[in-house]
């Protein structure tokens, strides 16, 4: 994948700042260079707090924020080719994928406007009880102060948009630091924020390691809440360490879905064929587990085979490509290695399970013992199991069978049987004849047990990021 090497510098406050030391930037599809940005310390870190105070003294009114976010996104939609090129060379997500992540991005942005327009409190009823008589009460809804953004690989523009937009429409200022393997679109989105008007210091963006910028976002007092995607060990840790901070968690899954036999298999099979593979399964909510009712479970393995076999894989660059690169080689050698153990313990390789030259390709593994590492845990790679089951009752069980709660998916024809396992499904989000792979930006997103506790969607993310003051009137 030829591209030219792009350098970008660090933002804090109003200055593009290196360090003498650089960070490389390589594409996880062929390894050549794609860019490099200067790495950042702990005194950076203190310098970008410092900025983002600053900022916070002289507060940008509401229309002005939201007036911000506005151009924020018309300049991802008029910069959309190069937005999407970006995170096609740094994450090596294939060009259909990155050209739709850009496009979320832009509806980020704009429902982060929305929300900017819209923050109010609430009226407090205070003559229902005696106590309150003679008074009027109000709530308003105050920014909660500097927030720490830690954003992961694979999705490098949109889950940036996710903590910066909503954090702004609230009125508090970021400092970010986003994947070491993926920087250079968020500190393209960075250059756009400047250039859409936003004041110093309101966004600063730090690249280097997670042990010192980190460190300071946990333990400096002026951060007053951290907002996280990654791996569970690291948030839940991280959020031990911060334990009188606010910590917003969005952490991983391994997605099921309960395909019932009264379903339309054809179109759960072409869904779920596109959704295991996008982004060689690089989402936290990528199909990974596939729960078939036994007389449909031939059919099914019919219909998706053929589908997983007619996905291209190649270079992320090229437009035809539907499947491309592991973030890096020790990712793709722990997927075969889980691939391995599974056909070790008696499980059926259906497609895939090999290398075509450095690339993994598409995986459907048949019938896995449960306690199988891609039975249970997160695969995070191009792999998904399917497996039969006799009862709606048994389905669910083992859709909830695992540490993960993020999002689940049910196809049935049956309404009763599509809101039951939405009551039943321990999941922060249930998907009923769509793959669990479905996220509009607008939407609460966010898991229970070891995938987080919290919420994302701009409306939602900014309840988080401000704090309530309620207001009483003797009248």
């Amino acid at each position: 994948m030829a591209t030219t090497a792009t350098e970008r510098h660090l933002l804090i406050g109003n200055e593009w700042v290196e360090t003498g030391q650089w960070l490389d930037v390589r594409s996880p599809y062929d390894g050549t260079l794609v860019g490099r940005v200067p790495s950042a310390g702990a005194p950076e870190a203190r310098r970008a707090l410092d900025a983002a105070e600053a900022a916070m003294r002289d507060p940008v009114p509401a229309h002005e924020r939201a007036a911000i976010l506005d151009r924020v996104a018309g300049l991802l939609a008029d910069r959309h080719d190069e937005v999407a090129r970006t995170v096609c060379a740094e994450a090596g997500k294939p060009m259909k994928a990155a050209r739709v992540e850009a496009t979320r991005a832009v509806s980020t942005f704009t429902m982060a406007a929305v929300e900017a327009r819209k923050l109010a409190g609430d009226v407090v009823p205070m003559d229902a009880s005696p106590a309150g008589e003679g008074k009027l009460a109000f709530t308003l809804r105050v920014p909660i102060g500097i927030v720490g953004a830690i954003s992961p690989f694979n999705f490098p523009l949109n889950l940036v948009a996710h903590k910066v937009a909503p954090a702004l429409a609230a009125g508090c200022a970021v400092c970010l630091k986003p994947a070491g393997q993926t920087p250079l679109s968020a500190l393209l989105l960075a250059e756009l924020e400047l250039e859409a008007g936003l004041p110093p210091g309101w966004l600063n963006v730090l690249c280097g390691p997670a042990s010192e910028i980190g460190d300071v976002l946990v333990e400096d007092e002026r951060v007053k809440l951290i907002t996280f995607t990654g791996s569970a060990p690291v948030g839940w840790k991280l959020r031990e360490r911060a334990a009188r901070k606010r910590v917003s968690l969005e952490l991983g899954n391994a997605t099921p879905v309960i395909v019932a036999a009264d379903a339309d298999l054809e179109d759960a099979a072409a869904r779920l064929a596109a959704n295991a593979f996008s982004f060689a399964g690089q989402s936290c909510i990528s199909v990974q587990r596939i729960y078939v009712e036994r007389p449909a479970y031939d059919a099914l393995v019919e219909k998706l085979l053929p589908r997983v076999a007619a996905l291209t894989v190649g270079d992320p660059a090229d437009e035809a490509t539907d499947v491309g690169p592991l973030i890096s080689p020790a990712e793709r050698d722990r997927v075969l290695a889980w691939i391995g153990e599974a056909r070790e313990q008696g499980a059926e390789i259906l497609a895939g399970g090999e290398l075509d030259g450095d690339l993994l390709l598409p995986t459907v593994i048949g019938k896995p013992p449960p306690d199988a590492k891609v039975s249970c845990e997160e695969v995070f790679g191009p792999v998904c199991t399917v497996s039969p089951y006799e009862t709606l009752d048994e389905a669910i069980a083992l859709a909830n069978g695992t540490r993960f709660g993020l999002q689940a998916g049910v196809f049935t024809s049956d309404t009763r049987s599509a809101l039951r396992a939405a009551r039943e499904l321990e999941f922060g989000g249930v998907v009923v004849n769509e793959a669990p792979t479905f996220r509009a930006d607008q939407m609460p997103y966010g898991g229970v047990k070891d995938s987080g506790n919290t919420r994302e969607g701009p409306a939602y993310a900014i309840r988080e990021m401000t704090e309530e003051r309620v207001v009483v009137l003797q009248l």
